[in-house]
């Protein structure tokens, strides 16, 4: 081991860009050398280390299973291009950080599913690691591999590769599975496929598509007895008790954020029709504000972070937020820590906001609306008015920021050009409001991205618009942004639609997947290096007509790729708020206005406790 170690540091290190990202060593990693592991565990982000580093699920996983005597788990990332080719040419295989073990010698991989554009470097890594891409062509000798994330619940266009997903929360759920793998690898000469099926059998969260098959009019089904014919996604129940490190790694090299991320809050109830997240994250779940204070302490304390980053889908609800930020700036002002906001929701009490984040930088607020007209907001069940946007910009510029960030969506259902003609509107007002309190305007970012439909949610079934009205769209509003202090960011369309296709795609799309890699797509989530002319061609040589997974309206009856996986969410649910979407009817919140039987929690008559 040390001999590779050697020569990779000797022979590639040297002439790669940023060389500190492929070494490990890091404040806070973990090597374990100890005889008592029994079972070895590579986290692998199918990205670079710089993004992969700036997630918090790595960082949780990592820490959690770390803490177990029995396990040691090392982290991987995508390398980059000039990476890649040494590899290569020195027929080096993928390795670990940690060890600089290979990863064909890990008893598991894996993977972080977050973004349907990653598909390729999963793929890669695999390739770069020897290890056989089709899970059908790996034997006992090779690692399991495993993913989850978001992606684990729309898992079948990335499903040949795959030999587990795990659905839903980790945290409560990843033990068990270390324990069940740990007495299977103990148990005798099981074939990989014995051990696949003893693994689903024994836990209820584990899809492994080896063990289902697609039949016509019947979607996936199971073909082996005890294997569930859906799959439901685990939940934590209280995420106060719920692990998260108290000692995250600290990196080497720049990375996208260079933060400390506390989790406020988990889900959101707002029931936004369009929100993946939103639908399949349920219930709320909070942390109290002494747990959050604890863990802030800890993790400043053990990496010397300058920044501490409230998290949650929804930080406007967080139902102590005033408490939580008083108590903070109490803690941290005097050491100079900023605290760090996602987007904030507008209501009602948004003018109060402003005033009580005097622990946070002034660099700019955010605030997602979304759309731009009343009627829009209610087809999405985004229940907000632009009085109480202009109120709490207003407040904003008066206690003294100077940026103010507004998300959009484009291309929703019933969309129309008034609807999008109003974004440049809606800028220019939210511009002109500081000349009210400070005599000149303000500056303004607007970041537009494509509605792309996606599975569990209400809009699951409805078509997307066309790369040609995407780039109409975007010509529209450009055309009526001419002021230097309004800045635009516009999503690339093109990723947007190829994003379409998988995020509502079935097996079929493999095939597309692999000859995309084969043509040699890598990193296609950055703009620099993505390439729509080689994924159409791609779509060509498989002969897969991408047309139908993006135009085409689903029928309510339809069986749906997915249907087969499930967060809680019941599909009458999702049926009912779709009607309303069109009958421009909104949808209270359940976390303050009562149950609308989703069957996401013990409240509803449908819940299921996994």
């Amino acid at each position: 081991m040390n001999n590779f170690r050697r020569y990779v540091e000797d022979k590639i290190l040297p002439f790669v860009e940023t060389p500190g990202q492929y070494i490990g060593g890091e404040w806070n990693s973990i090597k374990k050398e100890d005889s008592s592991i029994d079972v070895t565990v590579a986290l692998a982000f199918p990205d670079t280390y710089a993004i992969g580093m700036s997630h918090q699920g790595m960082q949780i996983l990592y820490g959690l299973l770390n803490e177990r005597k029995d396990t040691a788990c090392e982290r991987v990332f995508a390398p980059w291009y000039d990476m890649e080719a040494a590899l290569r040419e020195h027929d080096i295989p993928l390795y670990s950080l940690e060890s600089f073990r290979p990863l064909g010698e890990f008893d598991i991989i894996g993977f972080s599913l977050q973004y349907e554009m990653s598909y390729t470097n999963v793929l890669n890594m695999l390739d770069l690691a020897k290890i056989p891409l089709r899970r059908e062509e790996r034997t006992n000798k090779d690692p399991l591999v495993i993913a989850g994330g978001p992606l684990a619940l729309t898992p079948e266009p990335i499903s040949d590769f795959i030999d587990i997903f795990f659905v839903g929360d980790g945290e409560e759920k990843l033990p068990q599975f270390i324990e069940c793998f740990k007495a299977m690898k103990h148990s005798g000469n099981l074939s990989r496929e014995e051990k696949i099926l003893s693994l689903v059998k024994e836990m209820k969260n584990l899809y492994a598509p080896s063990l289902y098959e697609v039949r016509e009019n019947m979607g996936c089904v199971p073909i082996f007895s005890g294997v569930p014919p859906v799959v439901r996604g685990a939940s934590i129940s209280n995420l106060g008790k719920a692990f998260s490190p108290e000692s995250p790694v600290v990196p080497y090299v720049k990375t996208v954020f260079e933060r400390i991320s506390i989790e406020v809050m988990r889900g959101c109830t707002q029931g936004c029709r369009f929100c993946q997240a939103g639908m399949t994250k349920r219930p709320n779940r909070i942390r109290s504000v002494d747990n959050i204070l604890n863990m802030s302490g800890d993790c400043y304390r053990n990496t010397g972070h300058d920044e501490i980053s409230l998290g949650a889908l929804s930080i406007s609800d967080y139902p102590h937020l005033k408490d939580l930020m008083a108590r903070m700036g109490e803690v941290f002002n005097p050491q100079n820590v900023n605290i760090a906001f996602p987007s904030l929701r507008v209501s009602e009490e948004l003018t109060e906001l402003p005033s009580y984040l005097n622990t946070v930088r002034k660099s700019g607020l955010t605030f997602a609306p979304e759309a731009a007209t009343t009627r829009l907001r209610k087809v999405i069940n985004k229940n907000i008015s632009n009085e109480d946007l202009f109120a709490g910009v207003r407040e904003a510029y008066k206690e003294g920021w100077n940026l103010v960030k507004l998300y959009f969506m484009v291309g929703l259902p019933t969309e129309t050009d008034e609807d999008v003609e109003e974004i440049a509107k809606l800028a220019y007002r939210v511009s002109s409001l500081r000349r009210e309190v400070k005599g000149s305007v303000g500056n303004v970012n607007i970041t537009v991205s494509p509605f792309v439909p996606k599975a569990h949610t209400p809009f699951q079934w409805e078509p997307m618009v066309s790369l040609e009205r995407l780039k109409d769209i975007r010509r529209m509003i450009m055309s009526k942004i001419r002021h230097k202090r309004i800045r635009i960011k516009f999503s690339k369309p093109e990723r947007s639609i190829l994003e379409g296709v998988f995020a509502r795609g079935n097996r079929e799309l493999g095939k597309v997947i692999i000859q995309a890699w084969q043509d040699g797509c890598r990193f296609d989530a950055w703009d620099d290096f993505f390439d729509y002319d080689k994924w159409v061609s791609a779509f060509e040589k498989a002969g897969v007509n991408e047309k139908p997974y993006l135009y085409r309206e689903r029928g309510e009856d339809e069986i749906l790729p997915w249907d087969h996986l499930s967060s809680g969410i019941i599909k009458e649910f999702l049926v009912s708020e779709r009607k309303k979407s069109f009958e421009q009817e909104y949808t209270p919140d359940c976390f303050t206005d009562g149950c609308p039987d989703c069957g996401a929690c013990a409240r509803s008559e449908h819940y299921v406790k996994v």
